[in-house]
């Protein structure tokens, strides 16, 4: 089984603030250049500086701030640098702890900001809303704002070969779906541009008029089938790499986790590598953390005499939401006897009308008796697994 790791609380700073001692620093980013707001003990003004996207012009720039808090009679231990999650993703937080600087990244949606219709929105005016969030996490204090974690290079990379191929799954479906339609607008209906020899047989098709397909119309159309064949085989490179890449390694946390996955009857390689690399390797808290994650929570809408459900958060990886609900009901059909599906059964026997709802929370139970599985080793109840 898995080892275990310590749960991590990214809702609030574990670590004691002392502002005489801390630099504290955001930063809004942009492709074009980087706004740095900072807090320096010992100077009374709150600095304000606008950089081009270089990582060394900003360390340079808070080496100059600390400098400055040293000459006012203050030693600094700790220097504090945020910044909203986004294009730029992770990298620069990496490079800056590995020079010794704290680094956060905040989830721009957990920050509050003013409810006016028209409220003004600048850079500057967005660096004091983030410094604000920014200080009262670091206090320690809860509902401030929320930090991701931030995953290692390597950790990164293992989510590639999963978002790849679902990216290449939507382009081929793209494909399919153009050569239909504009067959479709010739009015020839039931040929699939997915067979073998659909190309040979473009030639032998004849519209309602009875003429045969315009030549342009061939060439597109043959043009297509030729880039879908080429999507289809890096598809099946992508999984071919992924099945050696298990049997060379069979036995490193994530690959035993997806080899563990894969034993539950219903669920394939692709989906339990996607659950492992996108949500099981975290370190979540608790059970609810992981259906936040996963964006299988509702949002409830509770005010004065108003009590309704507004439907799912889809706060969370979508991803992992929507390859749950998918998986959810192929679950019903692998997994009959499982007690899961019996509480499904139960609710819906008599009221089809909650099917879809109740499938959300189907979806989110799952998710957790799958995070249990890999956590702790517990089977879900009936659940039918391959042998090892």
């Amino acid at each position: 089984m898995p080892r275990q790791r310590k749960p991590n609380d990214l809702s609030r700073s574990l670590i004691a603030l002392d502002m005489d001692t801390t630099l504290i620093a955001v930063v809004e980013l942009s492709l074009s250049s980087w706004l740095v707001a900072g807090i320096v003990p010992g100077v009374e003004r709150q600095p304000l500086k606008k950089l081009k996207t270089d990582e060394n012009a900003l360390l340079t720039l808070l080496n100059r701030w600390r400098d400055e808090a040293v000459r006012s009679g203050h030693k600094i231990t700790r220097i504090a640098v945020a910044f909203e999650a986004g294009r730029d993703g992770f990298w620069l937080a990496r490079w800056l702890k590995a020079r010794g600087i704290e680094a956060h990244v905040i989830h721009a949606s957990s920050v509050a900001v003013s409810r006016e219709h028209r409220r003004a929105k600048t850079d500057r005016l967005d660096t004091e809303l983030l410094k604000r969030a920014f200080v009262g996490w670091l206090r320690g204090e809860r509902d401030h704002c929320k930090t991701a974690a931030i995953p290692s290079l390597r950790e990164e990379d293992a989510k590639r070969p999963s978002r790849e191929r679902e990216s290449l799954v939507g382009e081929q479906s793209r494909l399919v779906n153009r050569m239909k339609a504009t067959l479709i607008r010739l009015g020839i209906r039931g040929f699939n541009p997915k067979l073998r020899h659909a190309e040979q047989r473009l030639e032998t098709l004849r519209t309602p008029e009875g003429e045969p397909i315009p030549a342009n119309t061939v060439a597109e159309l043959k043009r297509d089938m030729q880039r879908r064949r080429f999507i289809c085989d890096q598809i099946r490179s992508i999984e071919q790499e992924r099945l050696e890449r298990l049997e060379r390694t069979p036995d490193t946390e994530p690959h035993a986790m997806v080899r563990l996955l894969a034993r539950v009857t219903g669920i394939g390689i692709e989906t339990a590598d996607l659950l492992v690399h996108e949500v099981l390797l975290r370190n979540m808290r608790d059970r609810r953390a992981v259906a936040r994650y996963g964006g299988l929570t509702g949002s409830p809408d509770r005010s004065g005499g108003t009590n309704r459900e507004k439907g799912m958060a889809r706060s969370g990886n979508a991803r992992v939401r929507r390859g749950m609900i998918q998986l959810a009901w192929r679950f019903l059909l692998f997994q009959k006897d499982s007690a899961l599906a019996q509480w499904y059964r139960q609710r819906t026997e008599h009221s089809p009308k909650a099917r879809k709802t109740m499938i959300v929370a189907l979806a989110r139970k799952l998710l957790i008796a799958l995070w249990r599985l890999v956590r702790e080793g517990v089977v879900p109840e009936g659940v039918a697994m391959r042998p090892a």
